[in-house]
């Protein structure tokens, strides 16, 4: 029996290491591409090592995408921001002050979830045109405030149904306010809640591509619509195109290496009501 029992954890562990392998081969021939010489690269020979290590093509991608790395960075960080905190309190609102037709404007945000991008792409435009936030990164983070508002609120109401009324009945009978109650009992109660947020929300806008390169134009666009402009019209430099790829990619892999436990922690805090 404990025989058996250390063949199926063998056979198990040799089934994930094999699934994990065929996941990573993308990334191994991403790698490897990145670090060869342009000659070198060639699609009959995408899976041999670089017979010489080159980090030319990062050089070049990073002088390419770095204008736009900060254009990202300043739209990632306000735009998260924001939309945990407006979901923060929509999700405080709606699960703890309770009155007629709450449970009917949920669900009205919760549909802002299932309108597709494209389906909204010209009004969005032309709405954007129209108050001077078009071609603007101001106007890109208005639409992922707006556009993340739905996963938001859903993510802090569920949180926020886990902490016990009798904490808000115990301040309301101290005098406190609705302002007052949050910022000194709900706040600091949903630290993990916004850790999951914000990493959900960072991951988003930061590979959001159809928004960028709609609303925005050379000089204001993100990094993944420089990256998709690393491609060139006449010569693609496949090994330039891989380094990009990783550099834009590195933000969101740091993110989930460092404080994916946190956000493990967060999903969990809120989905048990105790």
């Amino acid at each position: 029996m404990v025989i058996q029992n250390r063949f199926l954890k063998l056979l198990a562990y040799a089934v994930l290491i094999g699934m994990s392998l065929f996941f990573l081969m993308p990334i191994y021939v991403m790698v490897i591409t990145s670090l060869k010489p342009l000659e070198d690269v060639s699609l009959s020979r995408m899976w041999e090592l670089p017979q010489s290590v080159s980090f030319d093509a990062y050089a070049v991608a990073f002088s390419r995408l770095a204008p736009n790395f900060m254009n990202t960075i300043y739209l990632v960080v306000p735009a998260t921001l924001l939309s945990a905190l407006l979901g923060s309190l929509n999700g405080y609102v709606l699960s703890k002050w309770k009155f007629r037709g709450s449970d009917w404007i949920f669900t009205a945000i919760l549909f802002g979830m299932f309108i597709p991008y494209q389906a909204i792409l010209i009004p969005l435009i032309q709405f954007l045109q129209s108050i001077g936030l078009y071609n603007t990164i101001a106007g890109l983070v208005l639409v992922h405030v707006v556009y993340g508002l739905p996963i938001t609120t859903l993510i802090f109401r569920n949180f926020y149904a886990s902490i016990p009324d009798d904490l808000m009945e115990a301040a309301r009978m101290d005098g406190a306010g609705f302002l007052s109650i949050y910022a000194k009992v709900v706040f600091p109660l949903s630290i993990s809640g916004f850790v999951v947020v914000c990493i959900w929300q960072f991951t988003n806008i930061w590979n959001e591509f159809l928004f960028a390169v709609s609303i925005t134009s050379t000089g204001s666009q993100p990094v993944m619509v420089a990256l998709q402009n690393l491609s060139g019209s006449q010569i693609v430099q496949w090994n330039v195109q891989m380094a990009g790829a990783l550099l834009a990619a590195l933000p969101t892999l740091l993110v989930y290496i460092f404080v994916g436990k946190y956000f493990v922690r967060g999903l969990l805090a809120g989905s048990v009501k105790g």
